[in-house]
C-alpha cells in the first residue's frame, strides 16, 4: 500500500467519511465535552440564585438566679432577602443562555476544524499520489531512455539525467509522506477522541474530487460567478453567534447592575418562638408559657451605599456595549477577507483547470512520444514533467484551497448551509 501511516506504536488505520467524521467528533471531543459540562454548571447557577436563606434555630436559656422571672426561649430566625432574588435569577438565566451560545459556538466551530482537517488530508494524499504517478512516467522515460541508449540511439547521460529527474522526484514523494502523516495528525487531534486511542483516523477520500460539491460538504460551484460582497454581508451575519454571545454579555451586565443595586435594600429578618417559665422559677409558683415575635432590619445602607460596585456594574455594562460594537465591526472586515479570499481561490483554480491542466497533461504526453521516436532530446521531456509536476501540484492545492476559503467563508457566517445563490440574499 503506497499510503500507509507508520506511528512509533501500534495502531490501527479506520477509514472514515466526513460526515461520519463530524459526527464522531460532535459525540466524542473532549474540549466540547468539557464546555458543555459549563452549561450544566450554569444551571445549577440558576438553582442557586434562586435559592431561599435556610432559617436559624435559636435557644436563649438563663441559669441559676439570673433565670428568676426571665422566660426561657426557643425559637427559629429567618432572613428575608427584599428585591434581590428575582433579579439574581434572572441575571443567572441570562448567564446560562449566554454558555448555551458559547457550546453552539463551540460545536460549530469544531465542525468546521474537522472539515477543514479532512479537506487538507484528502488534499495532501492527491498531491502525494499524484507525485507517484509521475514517478511513474519518469521510469517509463528512464526505460524508454536506457533502450534507446542501449540500441545506440542515445547517449548515456540521457540514462543519467533519467536516473537523477527520478532521484529528485523521490525527495518530492518524501516530503508529500511527510505532509501527509502531518495532516493526518492534525484531523485526529482535531477529532480529539479520547477512547479507542490506539485507532487513528483516516479519510475514505484519496484523491480530491473535482466536482462542484465535496463529499457532504455543500461547495459553490466554482464555474459559477459569485454575486457581489455587497448582496451577502447582511445576510451573512444575522445568525453570528459570536455577535449574538457579545450582545448577552450586555444584557448580563445590565442584569447584575439590577442585582448589585438592589443591595442597598436593607434585608428583613424576622424572629419567633415559644417562651416559658418553670415553676420554681416563676413569681406564681406556676408554670407560665407564651410566644415571642420579632423583626428587624439589617444591612441599612448609612455608612457604606454600595456606590463603588454600582459605578463599576455601569461600567461594565459601557464596555460590553463597546465590545458588542467591535465585534460588529470586526466580523464584517473578517467576513469581507474571507470572500475576497474565495474569490481569488475560485479565480486561481479555474485558471489552473480550463489553462494549465488540460494543455499541459497532453504536451507532456505528445513530449513523450516524440523522445521515444527520437523526434525531440531528453532534456525537454524532462524539463516539461517538471513543470507539468508543478502545475499538477499547484492545481491541487488551488483545489484545496478553494475548499478550505469555503469552509473560513462559512466560519464568518457560523452558519453550515448558507447557501450564496439564495433568491433572498
Amino acid at each position: 500500500m503506497l499510503l500507509s501511516y507508520c506511528p512509533v506504536y501500534a495502531a490501527h488505520v479506520k477509514k472514515i467519511n466526513l460526515d461520519d467524521a463530524i459526527q464522531l467528533s460532535l459525540s466524542n471531543n473532549l474540549d466540547l465535552q468539557a464546555a458543555r459540562i459549563e452549561v450544566e454548571l450554569a444551571k445549577n447557577g440558576v438553582k442557586i440564585a434562586n435559592r431561599l436563606q435556610n432559617p436559624d434555630f435559636n435557644i436563649f436559656y438563663n441559669y441559676g438566679r439570673a433565670g428568676r422571672s426571665e422566660p426561657q426561649q426557643i425559637g427559629l430566625t429567618e432572613t428575608v432577602e427584599i428585591g434581590k432574588r428575582a433579579p439574581r435569577k434572572k441575571l443567572a438565566k441570562s448567564e446560562l443562555y449566554k454558555k448555551e451560545l458559547d457550546v453552539k459556538l463551540a460545536e460549530f466551530t469544531l465542525e468546521m476544524d474537522v472539515r477543514e482537517t479532512y479537506v487538507d488530508l484528502v488534499g495532501a494524499k492527491t498531491v502525494l499520489n499524484d507525485l507517484l504517478a509521475q514517478d511513474m512516467l519518469l521510469c517509463e522515460l528512464a526505460d524508454i531512455a536506457q533502450k534507446r541508449f542501449e540500441a545506440g540511439k542515445a547517449t548515456q547521460t540521457d540514462v543519467i539525467q533519467a536516473q537523477i529527474a527520478l532521484n529528485r522526484l523521490a525527495t518530492s514523494v518524501n516530503s508529500a509522506r511527510t505532509a501527509v502523516n502531518a495532516a493526518r495528525n492534525d484531523f485526529n487531534k482535531a477529532l480529539n477522541i479520547k477512547e479507542e486511542s490506539d485507532i487513528i483516523y483516516d479519510t475514505k477520500e484519496d484523491f480530491l474530487p473535482g466536482e462542484t460539491v465535496f463529499i457532504s460538504l455543500k461547495t459553490p460551484d466554482f464555474n459559477k460567478k459569485l454575486p457581489p460582497f455587497e448582496l451577502v454581508a447582511q445576510k451573512a451575519l444575522e445568525k453570528r453567534l459570536d455577535i449574538r454571545a457579545a450582545k448577552q454579555e450586555v444584557d448580563i451586565a445590565r442584569k447584575n447592575l439590577t442585582v448589585v443595586s438592589r443591595q442597598r435594600i436593607p434585608d428583613v429578618e424576622l424572629f419567633g418562638g415559644y417562651a416559658y417559665l418553670a415553676h420554681t422559677k416563676s413569681d406564681s409558683g406556676n408554670y407560665e408559657a407564651g410566644a415571642y415575635a420579632g423583626a428587624a432590619l439589617n444591612n441599612i445602607p448609612v455608612f457604606y451605599t454600595y456606590k463603588p460596585e454600582i459605578k463599576n456594574a455601569k461600567l461594565q455594562i459601557e464596555q460590553a456595549q463597546i465590545n458588542y460594537e467591535s465585534a460588529k465591526n470586526k466580523a464584517l472586515k473578517d467576513l469581507s477577507t474571507a470572500y475576497e479570499r474565495l474569490i481569488t481561490s475560485q479565480t486561481n483554480l479555474l485558471f489552473y483547470k480550463n489553462k494549465l491542466v488540460k494543455d499541459s497533461a497532453e504536451l507532456i504526453r505528445i513530449s513523450q512520444k516524440n523522445y521515444k521516436e527520437g523526434k525531440s532530446d531528453l532534456t525537454s521531456v524532462i524539463m516539461m514533467q517538471q513543470s507539468f509536476r508543478e502545475i499538477v501540484t499547484g492545481y491541487n492545492n488551488a483545489l484545496t484551497d478553494y475548499y478550505t476559503d469555503w469552509i473560513d467563508f462559512l466560519r464568518e457566517v457560523n452558519q453550515e448551509d448558507f447557501n450564496l445563490f439564495d433568491e433572498n440574499l
